[in-house]
């Protein structure tokens, strides 16, 4: 069993920063893939970053240059650090593991950047 507790989320105004926190626990094994998805009110929930075992990354393309995943592989616990904020990065960020090919979600947190 894996559990994924986020934090970090909240109200910010546009050009702020915000940097969300995801520490995983549990049957946790190497290699696996973390990462940060969002669902904005009406829209399909999307992948904004995700980082490998091995530290490679990928990004949604509206969000580089803003926005920066990290990851502590000694405990488990990966960061996106969220700069520039837009309104239209409002949205709950989920967290998520995927590990010996099954997929765990956080609870998800929400970012909302006022204008």
């Amino acid at each position: 069993q894996v559990q994924l507790v986020e934090s970090g989320g909240g109200l910010v105004q546009a050009g702020g920063s915000l940097r969300l926190s995801c520490a995983a626990s549990g049957s946790i094994f190497s290699p696996n893939v973390m990462g940060w998805y969002r669902q904005a009110p009406g829209k399909q929930r999307e992948l904004v970053a995700i980082v490998t075992s091995g530290g490679t990354t990928n990004y949604l393309d509206s969000v580089k240059g803003r926005f920066t995943i990290s990851r502590d592989n000694a405990n488990n616990t990966v960061y996106l650090q969220m700069n520039s904020l837009k309104p239209e990065d409002t949205a709950v960020y989920y967290c998520n593991l995927k590990n010996i090919g099954r997929a765990y979600w956080g609870q998800g947190t929400q970012v909302t950047v006022s204008s």
